[in-house]
């Protein structure tokens, strides 16, 4: 079906007048990077001439929430409820015998440098893959995990993985000690719906990642069998790298400017042997600022997990897992209080249920959370630091923020920002038909 993957997802972008494009050659080292830095990676991008490749380059396709929305035809009020229908009611994907991906296929000679894998930043050990979802078999049930991780472009047929997740470096454990590869591939070129699933985790649900991605298109995901090793990957994807996570070896890895702007260490991580590549005709790379591209998806994700861990203690009206925080570290929450210490009831039980959250805040009903002058207002005029604040000391943090990683724990905080109850001081001024008063009318 060519609804499926990134060529209609591009088109659709076009049509949105979302996706800018230039013809103007770029230099796939810091300039292409520099230019989605200077657009704050906000707009999807098309790079159609890049110095010294034959292919062009799309990046910051799915960093906007409202576009992410309308790609995958959800809307922002029901897409908690939408997104756990597909994990609690996954759909079967359909294995076709062909596929646009299947165009090219390259078995010897393999040289993944004629791909235009982008250097970002100037003390990055390498060009990397930062969009590629990696794809594994779990070594026990079959079921498909996929997830977005980073790859450092080591030699023509080598490549480096950070294998962050505790699923992962399980599985690629396992099969270590009993001195096996652990088959793997790398698909470049994708949809919405394919990188929302491989945002759910395997871990909390246990699900199959691509009957995910079919309950979220609406549709069976169609996939072809690759040509070296057992595993289905999309059919209609741009780029597809085939090959073995070799055991019992290791490479170095990094510096690379990480999610929250800085460089992270240098580590000794697993590395790829690419055995194959497919690719379609006239192949368009997919590439991503550097650890971005998928975190507004991990973040949507995230809410969900939130506000269902919320509305057993509160009644929690919606939730925002910030940009600025990394979709990650920063969340806000608003409930409607209706006992005195609903606030710090949802400060806890947000804290506890996402390892990575640092600092939330629990406001109230009437606060647009995705507002940050009016989440500020509820905490300028609601808060006081002596009775509002809760502090956790040396909790479990995130790697990727740089103050966790000196030793190894972060301080986690919430504010209460909710205002008391049955005190008519805190009544918000309000104007009658502001909501009708259309600007463009006067100007």
């Amino acid at each position: 079906m060519e609804r499926q993957m990134l060529r209609f997802e591009l088109e659709r972008l076009r049509q949105m007048g979302l996706l800018l494009e230039t013809d103007v050659e770029v230099d796939a080292k810091f300039e292409l990077g520099g230019i989605l830095k200077k657009l704050k990676n906000k707009r999807p991008v098309l790079f159609n001439r890049v110095k010294g490749y034959k292919m062009p380059v799309c990046a910051a396709l799915y960093t906007d929430r409202e576009a992410v929305y309308k790609l995958s035809n959800i809307s922002h009020e029901d897409r908690i409820y939408k997104l756990m229908d597909a994990i609690a009611n996954p759909k079967p994907f359909k294995v076709v015998d062909r596929g646009p991906v299947m165009e090219n296929i390259i078995t010897g000679n393999i040289d993944i440098r004629k791909f235009p894998h982008p250097y970002f930043h100037e003390k990055d050990s390498s060009t990397y893959i930062t969009a590629g979802m990696l794809v594994v078999k779990d070594i026990k049930t079959g079921r498909r995990y996929t997830s977005i991780r980073r790859f450092q472009v080591i030699d023509r047929n080598k490549i480096s993985a950070l294998i962050a997740s505790p699923y992962l470096i399980n599985q690629f454990l396992e099969m270590e000690k009993m001195n096996r590869p652990l088959e793997v591939a790398i698909v470049i070129g994708y949809d919405v719906p394919f990188l929302l699933a491989s945002q759910v985790s395997s871990e909390l649900y246990g699900v199959d990642k691509y009957e995910i991605d079919s309950a979220l298109r609406g549709e069976p995901l169609e996939v072809v069998k690759c040509k070296t090793i057992d595993l289905e990957v999309p059919a209609h994807a741009e780029i597809v790298l085939e090959g073995v996570m070799v055991p019992n070896k290791r490479e170095m890895e990094g510096p690379f400017g990480e999610l929250m702007g800085y460089y992270g260490e240098q580590k000794m991580h697993p590395y790829i042997e690419i055995k194959a590549i497919m690719h379609r005709n006239n192949p368009i790379y997919q590439a991503a600022f550097p650890c971005r591209e998928e975190h507004l998806a991990n973040g949507l994700l995230r809410e969900v997990e939130l506000y269902y861990a919320l509305k057993r203690l509160v009644d929690v009206k919606d939730v925002h897992v910030t940009l600025s925080g990394g979709y990650r570290f920063h969340a806000i929450a608003s409930i409607n209080k209706k006992q005195e210490g609903d606030g710090k009831t949802a400060i806890i039980g947000a804290l506890s249920s996402i390892k990575d959250l640092k600092h939330v805040v629990i406001v109230d009903d009437d606060i647009d959370i995705f507002d940050n002058e009016d989440v500020e207002l509820a905490i300028a005029t609601r808060f006081q630091s002596s009775r509002d604040l809760v502090l956790i000391p040396e909790a479990c943090g995130s790697g990727l923020d740089p103050s966790h990683t000196t030793r190894g724990v972060s301080d986690k905080m919430g504010l209460d920002a909710t205002r008391p109850l049955n005190n008519e001081r805190f009544e918000r001024c309000r104007i009658p038909g502001l909501e009708n008063i259309d600007l463009r009318k006067y100007f």
